[in-house]
């Protein structure tokens, strides 16, 4: 597709904000859905072409393409349900308590043109049709697209799809838009037509443009996702019982697509003595090396796996003889050390794990307490000893978005209840999520209709509710 300067996109963006906001359910259901089957019918052209961007592999990109699509469908299902309105209506009463009360109808509209910064690790599912597309699309705001420098061709491609896809379906010109570059993307963030903006990727960059969105003339809400390290903690009980399991789990998970995910568990507790450090070391040691997704995020990996692999008190358990290779990484180091040395929780985008050795299971609350906030926390525990854990399972859900019991934080299904967020920096929005459906709140805001006419009411806060939408009626 033909790549829009920011000022055109932006542009067409709001001239689309109105229609493609009044658009009935069943035709922005329709318009989400036409752009689901139309990357599914092109998925063996989309396929290879991100493969060659990203070295993903096919089996992991299909994968990924199919989560796409079906999130795509199942934000046409909430679009059609039409609880996301969110409608209120409060029809007069002279006798109200505090006093006489109006006919008052609220609900919740779409916000306006959102910008969307696609990343590099999701070259589907969090790209040019991934999540926070879907989302702020099924909300009734046209999107803005920054592509990713890191699968250009697939990106336009896909813009290709998407845009004859909407137009086919009969959404408003502007409903979609794609722009590229770094400076494209700091001129759409600035400019007065965009409402909001979701951004995934490093904390650096995205603190950067959210310091840009805050200092505008009319500031906006920026949903950035920027990474975490998922501590996960296992309990001397779970270490005895299943040392094995755990060693296998966690080995799978840190090295799952070489490490480049924003739920890496990146710092494990684990007890003294027995042997499940052993145990990870040896399965980790076996981990062949794996692409990653460009030159610029390995570099990135090995300043930072070199930079915490010196830090004082790290033992190098598994490191490679190359020291410029991608290999996995293990380095380890106790609880005393660790909490002596704040810098040693940073973040390594890659296949790097730090173990933190410790000699008392309450000790360890208080070093997942001083952490900054994550998006996921996870307690590998038994079922005999959930007594002794309250206290450490209310720190971990007060320093993260999602709390695992005996899994692993890699893996974020797209469901209703899923919490794709935490607490700051891991986001910096910790109310919200950018998987599941309450994504779409995001890209919503409360309006309330005090004595209106009929006919003027937007169609969900009508009395004979055209569109069908679950009315809550006092």
């Amino acid at each position: 597709m033909s790549v829009l300067t920011p000022d055109r996109a932006v542009s067409a963006a709001v001239a689309a904000a109105e229609p493609w906001a009044a658009a009935s359910p069943k035709e922005r259901a329709a318009a989400l859905n036409a752009v689901a089957d139309a990357l599914e019918a092109a998925r063996e052209e989309l396929v290879p072409l991100a493969d060659e961007e990203t070295h993903l592999g096919p089996a992991r990109l299909n994968g990924e393409l199919t989560r796409t699509t079906f999130q795509l469908r199942l934000f046409a299902e909430v679009v059609l349900a039409g609880d996301f309105y969110d409608v209120r209506i409060d029809r007069p009463d002279p006798e109200w308590p505090p006093g006489p009360r109006p006919d008052v109808r609220r609900y919740r509209t779409a916000l306006g043109p959102v910008l969307v910064f696609a990343a590099s690790n999701f070259p589907f599912a969090f790209s040019v049709a991934g999540g926070d597309t879907a989302s702020a699309w099924a909300a009734g705001c046209p999107v803005v697209l920054k592509a990713h420098p890191g699968h250009p061709r697939l990106s336009r491609r896909t813009g290709e799809i998407v845009t004859r896809a909407l137009a086919d379906a009969g959404a408003p010109d502007g409903v979609f838009g794609l722009i590229e570059g770094e400076a494209g993307g700091v001129e759409a963030l600035r400019h007065p037509g965009i409402a909001a903006a979701a951004f995934t990727g490093s904390q650096r960059g995205g603190l950067a443009l959210a310091r840009i969105a805050a200092e505008r003339d009319v500031p906006i809400p920026f949903f950035g996702e920027l990474g975490s390290v998922n501590p996960v903690v296992v309990t001397p009980g779970a270490a005895a019982a299943r040392a094995e399991e755990i060693a296998k789990g966690y080995v799978g998970s840190l090295t799952m697509g070489a490490g480049q995910f924003c739920t890496n568990p990146g710092i494990m507790f684990v007890p003294a003595g027995g042997d499940l450090l052993d145990r990870i070391t040896a399965l980790l040691g076996e981990v062949a090396e794996a692409p990653m997704l460009n030159d610029r995020i390995l570099s990135g990996f090995l300043a930072t796996a070199r930079e915490l692999g010196g830090r004082p008190g790290v033992r190098r358990l598994v490191w490679p003889s190359d020291e410029d290779s991608a290999a996995p990484r293990l380095i380890a180091m106790d609880l005393a050390a660790f909490t002596a040395d704040p810098g040693a929780a940073e973040e390594c985008f890659g296949p790097l794990g730090l173990v933190v050795v410790y000699e008392r299971l309450s000790d360890v609350a208080d070093a997942v307490a001083a952490l900054p906030g994550q998006l996921t926390a996870t307690l590998h525990g038994e079922d005999g000893e959930t007594g002794e854990l309250a206290a450490l399972a209310r720190v971990l859900a007060d320093r993260s978005g999602r709390v695992l019991w005996n899994q692993w934080p890699t893996g974020v299904a797209v469901t209703h209840a899923m919490q794709h967020g935490g607490p700051f920096p891991a986001t910096t929005a910790p109310s919200t999520t950018s998987v599941g459906t309450a994504a779409i709140e995001r890209f919503l805001r409360p309006v309330a209709y005090q004595q209106w006419p009929q006919d003027l009411l937007p169609p969900p806060l009508r009395d004979d509710n055209p569109w069908g939408v679950p009315q809550r009626i006092s």
